[in-house]
């Protein structure tokens, strides 16, 4: 039964990501966290900084950490399967439509249009991480501010802006130093 819940779940993730992996993370926290309680935000955000470090697509990498975690290799499979074939099928469909007229002005105004969009679901997925990097799943609240990930996301910002460090390298030096900070405290 869960693995026909998670196949249909990440159906619906996949056919309404539009804007790629990083607007799929709040669908996926909706199906998964909000809707059927299959994880705690806790556990999911794990996952998805899991599935951020791991080479490939955020949004492959977490429907599969996501079926591994909840149903072993077959909701692996199940779960990336479910995200990936309604992308599929779309994109066949839009790519065919798009060579077809994409020389209309309606089509260049609808893609602008969606723009938005995806900008405010990008944010939407990264200010929830955020806060609960900084605050943990207690709620937002002076005494649940978390002073070693502040200093580390500011410092990890300034470094991928002052000086263009590349995201991995900050992924890991964060890693390591917060590791070895909390091994300290």
């Amino acid at each position: 039964m869960i693995l026909l819940q998670l196949f249909f779940s990440f159906i619906e993730v996949g056919l309404f990501s539009v804007g790629g992996g990083y607007a799929a993370i709040p669908l996926i926290q909706s199906q998964i966290v909000d809707r059927h309680g299959l994880m705690t935000l806790q556990e999911f955000t794990d996952l998805i900084t899991i599935a951020e470090m791991t080479p490939g697509p955020i949004s492959i990498n977490s429907a599969t950490f996501v079926g591994i975690r909840l149903a072993g290799i077959l909701g692996a499979v199940i779960c990336t399967l479910g995200c990936i074939l309604p992308s599929f099928f779309i994109c066949l469909l839009l790519a065919y439509f798009y060579y077809k007229y994409r020389q209309l002005n309606g089509v260049q105004k609808v893609l602008s249009a969606l723009r938005p969009a995806v900008v405010a679901l990008i944010a939407s997925a990264g200010t929830s991480i955020l806060l609960l990097g900084l605050f943990g799943e207690e709620g937002i609240a002076v005494s649940n501010f978390r002073l070693v990930e502040f200093g580390l996301f500011l410092g990890g910002i300034y470094l991928l802006r002052r000086y263009h460090f590349n995201a991995i390298q900050i992924i890991f030096g964060t890693g390591v130093i917060g590791s070895f900070v909390y091994a300290v405290l």
